[in-house]
Parts: structure tokens; C-alpha cells; sequence
């Protein structure tokens, strides 16, 4: 029988855990050229996530890409799905607005078997089952087989993956190396750190665990040596000292001779500041697919950073802290919000943001001294190193732009950060940026439904289920209908309903107190340029609520296609257009206004030439 015929598919399995190698059926697989094992590089560090389309760009050209760089692109993703094959179900590697994903399952890449591994290995040993999660943890790290990516560092794009894939194995070399003590086996641990301690000088978690080895295994002065290599390289480097956990392990190590030291284990929670997040939002509802990977990805620490992106009101701020709450145990050394706006929605500037985390994070009150004192730029070198050996969770909130979070976020170091902004932050690279769409209409009703009461809800769920489109699923929209309708208790839903789908009076009823709807709209709107808020203003005289094409939208903006395209790529990018459709060409695809934007659109359009808003 043919090959092309053959009923059952090559088994595939791909390694990034070393050089990038594939097989099919246990034969070797030819990757292709260079761009092109780039490309399946990138897609498979983050696999079963959209990889943006800039991402893949940087990594193939870095510094200037040619003008044919998106259909060079493209020419590389057909090969590699014919290289891919297709079984039974779905693509593998497929397209939409937010990029290309590669579709791979745990036993097909040894990332995802090593994360698989290592998370299992963390929840074991939380449980408190040691020996159990000292095997599942060291499993892990057998899978590696030289440093990640070993064959394609050439692009700096790929070098930065390989450095978070290696940051995250340190992490889990961490954790082996603390449960193995806790299990007694200090002579092991103490051989395997030896060359680790010595290539990664400045990670303090790595330093205390092999300081605890080698004085378990009665090589005491060995131990203090480490701690004064370690102090006296860190004064050298960066102007720092210890922290006071390290310190104290230290002293301890000097009183107690060969008698065991306090746990080496990190107390889950303990750190100095803990968590200096808002409160939960108690009916936080939803966003199952987002959680997920915002625990898969943030969870493993090594300097991950993941950016959550969406227009006004769809709720990043809430699924930020929500996730922030849900990581407490992997983040012993805090979580930390910081906004990066004032209340009137202008950037704060950057020494007022390192003052405050020096305040909330500063470990001696010297080193708080420190970063007020010195100029700008020494103040971010102090932050970033002084995160080097602390597992911290910092959510930068409300990021403006790339220049506002770049000075704040960690080289490298068992800290993570999110962030959260309206745009995507293409300049930011090697970040996980995870779309924060509306809500489903299921879950939107209950959240609704959590405000104002089930038996109310069930009692007309149809015109509840108006009320929730009408806010275009936006949680904020549903939260503040759903309050304003708690304290309207005598207000059929069906009235409101009607209420909300009048145009003319729509952003008037989503008012609750000291919260508008419309001032949200209002800060995106702000956030635009004068050319952003003008193509708005003229998309906005669109027929309300329907998708439109690139010539409807070319007319609407009195711009030829090739510069209303670039218009919709950079309104897409700041959350304020949408497109639903998956990989077609540009002048196929279908756009949309958000119903409320589009409203607050035409409501400022009217504004500015002093006539009533289009109903």
C-alpha cells in the first residue's frame, strides 16, 4: 500500500530538552532549513499556545525582516504541516488572530512531559508525600540532554526561550534538591549541585540548598565558604547584600554544627511580605482556558512573564489577582500588584514605580534607602537583581506600553511577572501573551446571576440573556448591570433589556454608584492617537453590530486597502477591532466593533462635531 494511503499515522515525538530533534514511528524526521527549524522551534517552547506572528518574525530576521516576511512565513508553516501529517481530527498547527498554534499532545514533546512532571512532583511534595515527589522531580530533569534549544541559539529570539526553558529547569533542580534533603540524602545533593551552584553564582535559592548539603554531609566549612562566595560576589556585582533568610541560615549553620538546620523546604506563604494583592473577587466567574495557562506558565517561576491583553472592561485586572491568589503556594516570597497608572489614567513615571516596590519589597530598610537615593537607571539594576534569588510574583497592572514594564522585569531568577494592558506589547519579547476576550454567553449569565440571584434570572432567562449581550459580555458591563439591578429590585429584566439595547441610551443605564461603564470606554479611547481615535470615530458609522470586510472598512476610513489594513492591524492590537476569522488573507477577513465600543465611538464622533449620536 502507498504511504500516502496508509491508515494509522507515524507515531511523532519531538525533543527541545537538548538540540530540537523530531521523529516519526521512531525514525529520525528532516526538520529542513535553518528558518524553518527555527520556526518549529518557537512553536514547539510553546506548544499548544499562539505563538503571535511578530514572535516568529524576530526569530527569523532579527534585526530587519524582508518585505516578503509574512508570506516567507507562511511558505514555512505549510511545509512543516506537511511535515506534520495530519491524523484523525483537527490540524495540528493552525491560525488566527492571535497567531499560530502548534496542536501537540504530552507524550509527543518532552517539554510538555517535563512540565507534566515537575508539576506533579511540586503538588506531591505540598502534600507532603517526599519520596514520591523527589522521584517524579528528578524524572523531570533526566529528560534534559544539554541545554534547550542547543542547535538554534543563533536567534536571539530562540536564545531567550532557551534561557526561560533553562531558568525553569533550575527551578525544578530547586525543588529535587530541597525535598532530597528533607529525605536525608545530603551527599547526593551535594555532588549534583556542585557545577550548577558554581555556573548560576547569583540564584540564592540554589546557594542555600547546596550551603544546607554540605553541612549535612559534615563539610562545614565548605558551607560557610559557599555563603562568603556568594556575599562577596553579590557586594561586587550589584552592590547587595544576602537576604536576611540566607543570613540567618548562615548564622545557623555557624551555632549548630552538624545537628540538622531548620527546614529547607521555603514555608509555603512565608516570605516577608506575603501577598500584597487586592482582595479576590468572591463571584469570580469563567475564564477556565485562561487560569489554566496562566498556572502552567507563571507556576514554574524562572523568570516567566506572561501579558494579559484585552479592551477596557473585559476584566484582566480580576483574572490577574484571581490567579495571583491561586499561585500562593508557588510564590513563598510574595505577590505583589503594582499599578502603572495614576487614577486619572496617565503613565506614572518609572522612579515613582521602583519606590513603591522598593517600599513593598525591600528586604532591609537599607536597600529600600538604596533604591530612593540612586538615579533611575542604577534603582532598575537594583530591582532586577535584587529579584535574583526570590520566588516573587509581581502583577505590573495596567501597562500603557513596553517602555512602562521593560526596566522592571527580571533577566532572569525564580521570580515571575504578569501584566496586564489593553495591547498586546508586541515590542516585549519572549513573553506568553494570553487574550482576555468577552465572556461566554453561559458564563456572563452566570455571573449575572451570582449578582442579582438565580431564581431571578431563571424566572426570565431570556431576557436575561439580552441584558448580557447588550453589555457585549464584557464582565465589567455584566457586573455593573448586574449591581444596578440588584438595587433596582423592582425592575423587570425585560425592561431593562429593552433599555440596553436602545443605542441612544445604552452606556447611560451601565451606571452603578461611583462605576460607569463609559469611563472605562473612556480611558481606552484616551489611550488611542489622534489617527487611532479619527479611524474610529469614522468605523464607528458602520452599521452597529455587524461584522465588515477591508474594503467596507477602506470606504468607511476614505483610505486606500494597504493603509486601512495596517489601520485595522493597529486597532486590533490595542483590543479596540476584532477579528473572528481564522487564516485568510487580509482582504477576506471580517472585523468587528465591540457593541459598547462601537457605541462610545459614535458617541464621541457626535461630541466632536456638536450633533446627537446615531441611534
Amino acid at each position: 500500500m502507498p504511504l500516502a494511503q496508509t491508515a494509522t499515522p507515524a507515531r511523532l515525538h519531538f525533543s527541545v530538552l537538548g538540540p530540537v530533534t523530531g521523529e516519526a514511528g521512531g525514525r529520525p524526521l528532516a526538520l529542513g532549513p535553518l528558518k524553518q527549524r527555527l520556526v518549529l522551534a518557537v512553536l514547539l517552547s510553546r506548544a499548544n499556545t499562539a505563538v503571535p506572528v511578530d514572535l516568529l518574525t524576530d526569530a527569523l530576521w532579527p534585526e530587519e525582516p524582508p518585505r516578503t516576511a509574512r508570506k516567507n512565513l507562511q511558505v514555512y508553516v505549510c511545509t512543516l504541516r506537511t511535515l506534520l501529517g495530519r491524523e484523525d481530527g483537527p490540524d495540528r498547527l493552525v491560525h488566527s488572530a492571535a497567531g499560530y498554534l502548534l496542536r501537540v499532545a504530552e507524550p509527543e514533546l518532552d517539554l510538555l512531559r517535563f512540565r507534566a512532571l515537575a508539576r506533579a512532583g511540586r503538588a506531591a511534595a505540598d502534600g507532603g508525600a517526599l519520596a514520591p515527589a523527589a522521584r517524579l522531580l528528578r524524572q523531570a530533569l533526566d529528560l534534559w540532554q544539554g541545554p534547550p534549544l542547543a542547535d538554534l541559539r543563533c536567534s536571539p529570539a530562540v536564545e531567550a526561550e532557551a534561557d526561560r526553558l533553562e531558568a525553569r529547569c533550575l527551578g525544578v533542580h530547586e525543588d529535587w534538591a530541597e525535598t532530597e534533603l528533607e529525605l536525608g540524602n545530603a551527599g547526593a545533593v551535594a555532588e549534583d549541585l556542585a557545577e550548577l551552584a558554581e555556573r548560576h553564582p547569583l540564584r540564592e535559592r540554589l546557594q542555600a540548598a547546596r550551603m544546607n548539603a554540605l553541612h549535612l554531609s559534615g563539610r562545614q566549612a565548605e558551607a560557610l565558604a559557599v555563603y562568603d562566595t556568594h556575599r562577596q560576589l553579590l557586594a561586587r556585582e550589584l552592590g547587595l547584600e544576602p537576604s536576611p533568610a540566607l543570613t540567618a541560615r548562615y548564622r545557623e549553620l555557624l551555632a549548630r554544627g552538624r545537628s540538622r538546620p531548620t527546614a529547607a523546604r521555603p514555608e509555603r506563604g512565608a516570605g516577608p511580605n506575603g501577598a500584597l494583592l487586592p482582595a479576590d473577587t468572591a463571584d469570580f466567574t469563567g475564564r477556565t482556558d485562561e487560569l489554566r495557562d496562566l498556572v502552567d506558565e507563571l507556576g514554574e517561576g524562572g523568570g516567566r512573564v506572561a501579558v494579559l491583553s484585552g479592551p477596557a472592561g473585559s476584566g484582566k485586572t480580576a483574572l490577574a489577582v484571581h490567579a495571583g491568589h491561586l499561585l500562593a503556594d508557588r510564590f513563598p516570597d510574595g505577590r505583589v500588584l503594582v499599578r502603572l497608572r495614576a487614577e486619572d489614567g496617565t503613565t506614572r513615571p518609572l522612579p515613582e514605580v521602583l519606590a513603591e516596590l522598593a517600599a513593598l519589597t525591600a528586604r532591609t530598610a537599607g536597600q529600600g534607602g538604596e533604591f530612593g537615593r540612586t538615579d533611575t537607571g542604577r534603582a532598575a539594576a537594583l530591582w532586577r537583581a535584587s529579584l535574583a534569588g526570590r520566588r516573587l510574583l509581581l502583577i505590573l497592572d495596567d501597562a500603557p506600553g513596553e517602555a512602562a514594564v521593560r526596566e522592571l522585569l527580571p533577566g532572569f531568577g525564580p521570580s515571575a511577572v504578569l501584566i496586564t494592558s489593553r495591547s498586546q506589547l508586541a515590542g516585549l519579547a519572549s513573553v506568553r501573551r494570553i487574550a482576555v476576550p468577552p465572556l461566554a454567553p453561559t458564563e456572563a449569565l452566570d455571573l449575572l446571576g451570582r449578582i442579582v440571584g438565580t431564581g431571578r434570572i431563571g424566572a426570565d432567562r431570556a431576557a436575561a440573556a439580552r441584558i448580557v449581550a447588550a453589555c457585549g459580555l464584557l464582565p465589567v458591563a455584566v457586573r455593573v448591570a448586574g449591581t444596578r439591578l440588584a438595587v433596582l429590585r423592582h425592575l423587570p429584566l425585560a425592561e431593562y433589556a429593552a433599555r440596553l439595547e436602545d443605542p441612544a441610551g445604552a452606556l447611560d443605564e451601565l451606571v452603578a454608584g461611583d462605576v460607569t461603564v463609559r469611563a472605562r470606554l473612556d480611558s481606552g479611547w484616551r489611550d488611542l492617537t489622534d489617527q487611532g481615535r479619527l479611524a474610529l470615530a469614522r468605523l464607528a458609522a458602520l452599521p452597529l453590530a455587524l461584522l465588515f470586510t477591508l474594503p467596507e472598512a477602506a470606504a468607511a476610513l476614505g483610505r486606500p486597502e494597504r493603509l486601512a489594513l495596517h489601520t485595522l492591524e493597529s486597532l486590533t492590537d490595542t483590543g479596540t477591532v476584532t477579528s473572528p476569522t481564522g487564516e485568510v488573507t487580509a482582504r477576506a477577513a471580517l472585523y468587528a466593533l465591540p457593541r459598547l465600543t462601537h457605541l462610545h465611538a459614535r458617541e464621541r464622533a457626535a461630541q466632536a462635531l456638536g450633533v446627537p449620536a446615531p441611534s
